[in-house]
């Protein structure tokens, strides 16, 4: 097994995962810490280290609100059980998990960007365990980047400091982590010319805007996004604020903290930060403040403006929704509607007017969930099932889930070595085919069990 690797940084020491072909790399830095004058500042390459780096454990998550257990919480039942996890504002590391056992075996590479509605999500969520993605010969990545204020915010000083990155500071943390993907996953056995970007939610979000910067240094070949693209009246997340726009809501904030300029802000410690995040609004007022902003640097179109222009150039894609999330009522209708089904409608037809060769797999999520909570096929539920994870969930899962689960997972495997789902199921048999989406409602597959 490969428990040991070279980067270009220095030597890197792992450990077996519950599978022991398997081994697991956890907490390797890809930036210096973004803290004292790299807090509101775009990332810094992480500098070499002398002897061999332990990685043995995730390092502490971004900071965002405690995790906290509240039994009426739909999401606090089902991810939230660790009150206690360590939290930092040195956050920026990733974690691999590999099958390889030489550096040479160039396998397929899958990197994770989590969601959270850029606010909240850590790569240790139970969900994300790369083992069993790793199992199918990929090698899988997670990557941690900043959150709310200490990712998203702007103000007029930030600008004049680094008016080349001003913004956008967790966007450029994915890419930063990207660069290091690239330039080090042969270590692992990974192929770093096959490699794959995934998300869900506002990680989803994040590799739309990820495709829209650009395929710099060939950083990907293709990508995942689920339920991360979506339409729905009165709400804006498609639409990033100007610049301008963001640095006068950081002034604000420096005001109601009682900064005059970000040298004085920079001197709060991040409990402090955290007490006053949570005067300003908490939560609420940050998930409207503190998003991906359209900077003319790094975000230069909304998604749909750009794919409309044909600004961007795309790569083969798998997307789809889970059958109850964001749904809503069309105006002066009775008739519900999945704000992600709509938003990947307009997708598709964007893409088809500009002629897009590029296939876009599409799926529905509508499998029944089990507990006592009833709670439908909700949003971010389908993540057990991508990864295959869900004997980590307390919901009673029992042999259908697990099969379905498997399915989606070889699916998404498949997606991952080729840019096509289609292929065999773990018994050899054929998988149910899978055709690229020209129409969403004929040709995306419903996952069901």
């Amino acid at each position: 097994m490969l428990r040991v690797v070279q980067t270009k940084l220095g030597k890197i020491e792992g450990i077996p995962a519950a599978d022991p072909r398997i081994t697991a790399f956890k907490g390797i830095p890809f930036a210096k810490p973004p803290v004292g004058e790299l807090r509101w500042h775009a990332p810094v390459p992480a500098e070499k280290w002398e002897g061999t780096l332990k990685a043995w454990n995730f390092a502490p998550i971004s900071v965002q609100p405690t995790p906290y257990y509240d039994p009426n919480d739909l999401y606090c039942r089902e991810w939230s059980v660790d009150k206690d996890i360590p939290m930092s504002e040195d956050c920026l590391y990733l974690n691999v998990w590999t099958p390889a056992n030489e550096a040479d075996e160039k396998l397929p590479v899958y990197v994770w960007i989590y969601g959270g509605g850029f606010q909240t999500g850590f790569t240790a969520e139970m969900e994300f365990d790369g083992e069993r993605i790793a199992r199918r010969k990929i090698v899988v990545v997670t990557l941690a980047y900043r959150l709310n204020m200490f990712g998203f915010m702007c103000h007029k000083d930030i600008t004049a400091e680094n008016p080349d990155e001003p913004a956008n500071f967790g966007l450029l943390d994915q890419r930063m982590a990207l660069k290091w993907v690239k330039e080090n996953i042969q270590a692992f056995g990974g192929d770093p010319d096959n490699i794959t970007i995934g998300g869900q939610s506002a990680g989803g979000g994040s590799v739309l805007n990820q495709i829209l910067y650009g395929q710099e240094n060939g950083l990907f070949n293709r990508a995942v996004c689920h339920s991360g693209i979506f339409v729905m009246p009165g709400n804006n997340i498609m639409t990033p604020a100007t610049l301008e726009e963001a640095e006068k809501k950081g002034e604000d904030f420096f005001n109601f903290i009682g900064a005059k300029n970000l040298e004085e802000a920079r001197k709060f410690t991040t409990e402090e930060l955290r007490k006053k995040w949570d005067e300003y609004g908490g939560h609420a007022k940050s998930i409207a403040t503190w998003l991906p902003v359209r900077d003319e640097k790094f975000i230069k179109y909304e998604v749909f403006e750009a794919f409309e222009k044909n600004a961007v150039k795309s790569v083969p894609m798998l997307m789809g929704w889970t059958t109850d999330e964001f749904t809503f009522a069309l105006p002066g209708s009775d008739e519900k509607v999945n704000a992600i089904e709509q938003g990947l409608k307009k997708f598709l037809e964007l893409t088809q007017k500009n002629g897009d060769k590029n296939p876009v797999y599409t799926y529905q999520f509508d499998v029944g969930i089990p507990g006592w909570d009833n709670p439908g096929k909700f949003h971010s539920v389908d993540l057990w099932f991508w990864f295959e994870t869900l004997a980590k969930c307390w919901r009673p899962f029992v042999g259908k889930h697990y099969d379905v689960a498997r399915k989606m997972c070889n699916y998404l495997c498949n997606f991952i070595k080729t840019g096509d789902p289609n292929g065999n199921d773990a018994d050899g048999s054929l998988l149910q085919e899978w055709k690229p989406s020209s129409d969403l409602h004929r040709d995306s597959l419903v996952f069901r069990e």
